[in-house]
């Protein structure tokens, strides 16, 4: 009798004898189901359907291009750590297998209230009951496999980001580690309290190179952040190329705080960042100052400044002193050509023109001059965002002001959005992430206070500015000035682990805002974090696990994180 049908395929028992040798030698999963950051909004743990992963899963997914770029993302996440190769297969149906990714509408699993729809906590959300939303998942865990559901590619991939917690921490490390990859079980269905959640990079104090930018765009993502502001241009330096004016960053660009080489980015530069940015959903959101915070503009053209000299390069940190013309002509087609180049290479929705610490330009001239801008951006098809000084000037459409106030208390900004305006919440003394956690952190500022972990937690975007109701705040941002941060470690220890609570600010429901849990769940990622070479600040109020307790940074300098193989994307 022939027996070889019966035989088990060869990887089978391989598998098997996996799963008996990890059951016996490993401890089970640490990770709980609702340990994830920022909170989800319903989870229903299930301590008896903990997968774990085999080492001969592939990840299955809907035959969409973009679905399938978040399954090769999740296998690229996956591989260095667990050393398996992780197929990707294309599925027009998947049913199942250990790794699923479906764009589906999807309905809460067996058991999990109706979550709370966006809408209802804030209405600009839009989604409705029955709907996952444009950034919403649902992520199922069963002894079998972990399924995520989705009704976009940007809900896969909020989803994995989540999965991605859910394994033990050794899943970012750069190269194998013999451990069981557990995944505890249960469902939960996820979706954001509010669209917009961001960070600013301030690249014109300090220049930061394009794989800095990478990875700070990987942090953002990592937390569910879906917006990069970056801050190019400033009196210390403008970092943007602009084919039509080319001085402004040959010479604009040559300086920075204390008189480093500065930089800029070159149109390819630029879009590398855009394009790395949106594979991760994450729209890059670019600044051009204006009419204040110029010097570096004025230095390469002078004909742009009201006396018409060129000032000597800047490279001190008070603000306030330069501003181009506002009566002068050629300014606007400075403007215009400038904001028209940019447009043309972002393909978000928002340019951002600052308006903000422009002392010098006063009364009618300063609101004529945003109007006017106001208007050159709508001429280019995107929505205008402004610091909330711009607050004064007259509305135009579906405009976003960024209030980084410390008193919520703010007459004129409720006034422009009873005419229409929008808000982005940045608290200087919440949200500010240059401020220092504690008098002695060895950089940043305290104009603001200090700003430790749970200061920068406690507050509620929905509710903060007086008169403002929930449904006018488009979201939350925490942005980093770098007058004093000069290296990617001093960002990441200035970002982390403060950036993690602005994001559940913006993402999770108001019901989870709860900061006992969030220090517990927090806690976790400090070992994360270790693991991936990610510098951080180890502040004292977080109970990090004590196997992984190591000592700060002292006051002489911040750590530098191990080299990183630069991204691609």
């Amino acid at each position: 009798m022939d027996l070889s049908a019966h035989r088990p395929a060869a990887a089978e028992l391989a598998r098997a004898a996996e799963l008996t040798a990890g059951e016996l030698l490993a401890p089970p999963a640490p990770v709980r189901l609702g340990d994830v950051v920022p909170a989800p909004e319903q989870v229903r743990p299930d301590p008896t359907a903990d997968f774990t992963l085999p080492a001969d899963a592939a990840v299955r997914v809907s035959p969409d291009p973009d679905a399938r770029d978040v399954a090769e993302q999740l296998a690229e996440l996956l591989r260095p750590a667990t050393g398996y190769p992780l197929p990707v297969v294309l599925e027009a149906t998947a049913t199942g297998g250990p790794l699923v990714l479906t764009l589906a509408a999807a309905t809460p699993p067996a058991g999990v209230p109706r979550p709370r729809t966006a809408a209802e906590d804030a209405p600009s959300a839009g989604a409705c009951a029955e709907e996952l939303g444009a950034e919403g998942y649902r992520l199922d865990v069963t002894p079998t496999g972990v399924r995520i559901s989705a009704d976009t590619a940007t809900g896969l991939f909020h989803g994995v980001q989540t999965l991605r917690q859910l394994l033990p921490a050794a899943v970012e490390s750069p190269s194998p580690v013999a451990t069981r990859w557990v995944v505890p079980g249960g469902a939960l269905v996820d979706r954001p309290r509010f669209p917009y959640r961001g960070a600013m990079l301030d690249v014109s104090r300090h220049f930061f190179g394009v794989a800095d930018v990478l990875r700070v765009i990987d942090h953002l993502a990592r937390y569910k952040l879906n917006h990069l502001h970056l801050h190019l241009t400033d009196d210390q330096g403008w970092r943007i190329a602009v084919d039509s004016w080319p001085a402004l960053a040959t010479v604009g660009g040559a300086t920075e705080v204390d008189g480093g080489p500065g930089g800029f980015y070159t149109d390819a530069d630029y879009r590398r960042i855009v394009r790395y940015a949106a594979r991760r959903h994450v729209t890059v959101v670019p600044e051009i100052d204006l009419p204040g915070h110029t010097n570096a503009a004025l230095t390469a053209y002078p004909e742009l400044a009201p006396d018409r000299v060129a000032p000597p390069p800047y490279t001190g940190t008070e603000v306030g002193f330069s501003y181009v013309d506002p009566a002068s002509e050629r300014t606007y087609d400075f403007v215009a050509d400038v904001l028209g180049e940019v447009a043309a290479r972002t393909p978000g929705p928002w340019l951002h023109i600052g308006g903000d610490e422009a002392f010098k330009v006063k009364g009618a001239a300063y609101t004529g001059f945003v109007e006017r801008v106001q208007r050159i951006v709508a001429g280019t098809g995107k929505t205008v965002v402004g610091w909330h000084q711009i607050a004064p000037a007259g509305h135009a459409e579906g405009r976003v002001l960024q209030w980084w106030g410390t008193d919520g208390d703010d007459l004129v900004v409720a006034e422009a959005v009873r005419r229409g305006a929008r808000l982005i919440l940045s608290p200087g003394n919440h949200a500010y992430l240059d401020m220092k956690y504690a008098p002695d952190t060895p950089i940043g500022h305290d104009w603001a206070g200090l700003i430790d972990v749970r200061r920068a937690y406690d507050w509620d975007p929905g509710t903060h500015v007086t008169g403002v109701p929930a449904d006018a705040v488009l979201g939350v941002e925490a942005p980093l000035w770098t007058e004093s941060v000069t290296t990617l470690a001093e960002i990441e220890f200035m970002f982390l682990p403060r950036l993690p609570a602005i994001a559940e600010l913006g993402w999770s429901p108001r019901t989870t805002h709860d900061w006992a849990r969030f220090r517990e769940r927090l806690a976790g990622h400090g070992p994360r974090w270790a693991t991936a070479g990610i510098a951080f600040h180890r502040a004292p109020e977080i109970p990090w696990p004590a196997e992984r307790d190591a000592a700060d940074t002292p006051p002489t300098g911040i750590p530098t994180p191990p080299a990183t193989p630069t991204p691609t994307g």
